[in-house]
């Protein structure tokens, strides 16, 4: 609680996503924009959400599918390249989310100057891409070892494109992975990227939890940030604020300044 409080302050954070373009070596990946591309496109992003009023941003590698569970070091090196030819042109709290590798987002973290990372840090999972079994006491020893014990840890304890193996409820699940792994705020995510976290699951985990912050994740919308809000402690953003309300369109201006009016009067003008 008392670090994601001294990040944000009393206010409940909205934070917007920039999906950075496929990077070298993934197979999505378009060689003939080269590194210029990916950098043109991640600073259009990152100056409509700006423009917009976002608390803070994140930067992601959501188009690097097929997932993988350990990145290519040239995914978490360009990522730290497109991330420095912006870093002047940041003027809000920013965080990193290198998917799915809970070391390479610290180790990103630490490169760039991130104060906040996003990962799944708990738990274990049947998944598209595998058993998934993270490992939050190595990732934040990790941490500690880089000199980044400042660093907000972001845990999300419901992953996108897996079910839990672990046959607690999802509020007993964050219950715990608060008292055995002490993470900064637990985020709360729907199925897949782009898809919302059912309310009664932010309720109830908000309710084993009122002292600690929890956020939601995923599939937040102009139509529901107002009672998202009401009962979370922030939010995480990204489909919503595209072109079309599509994943994997840039964003869009006017739905970025709209989805934020919404969020400030969700918030009482803050």
């Amino acid at each position: 609680m008392g670090n994601f409080r001294k990040l944000f302050g009393a206010v409940k954070p909205v934070i917007g996503m920039v999906h950075l373009g496929a990077l070298p070596g993934a197979p999505l990946h378009d060689p003939g924009t080269g590194l210029e591309g990916l950098v043109a496109a991640a600073r259009a992003d990152l100056a409509a959400l700006q423009g917009a009023g976002f608390d803070a941003i994140m930067f992601g590698n959501e188009n690097d599918r097929p997932y993988e569970f350990r990145v290519d070091p040239a995914s978490t090196a360009t990522m730290a390249y497109v991330i420095g030819r912006l870093r002047g042109e940041i003027s809000v709290p920013f965080g990193v989310n290198v998917l799915w590798d809970p070391i390479s987002t610290v180790a990103l973290a630490a490169a760039t100057g991130a104060t906040f990372v996003r990962e799944i840090f708990t738990g274990t999972y049947a998944s598209d891409m595998g058993p998934w079994t993270p490992d939050a006491g190595a990732a934040m020893r990790y941490r500690n070892r880089l000199g980044r014990r400042d660093l907000v840890m972001l845990y999300n304890v419901s992953a996108e494109f897996a079910d839990s193996l672990d046959r607690r409820s999802l509020p007993d699940r964050a219950r715990s992975a608060v008292f055995s792994s002490i993470p900064d705020a637990v985020l709360v995510s729907g199925q897949i990227t782009g898809e919302a976290a059912a309310l009664s699951d932010l309720e109830a985990v908000k309710k084993v939890l009122p002292d600690m912050p929890v956020l939601a994740n995923t599939g937040v919308r102009h139509a529901t940030i107002a009672d998202v809000l009401r009962v979370a402690d922030g939010c995480i953003v990204g489909s919503a604020l595209k072109v079309g309300g599509d994943t994997w369109n840039p964003v869009d201006p006017a739905r970025a300044e709209d989805f934020m009016a919404r969020a400030r009067a969700a918030r009482g003008g803050a």
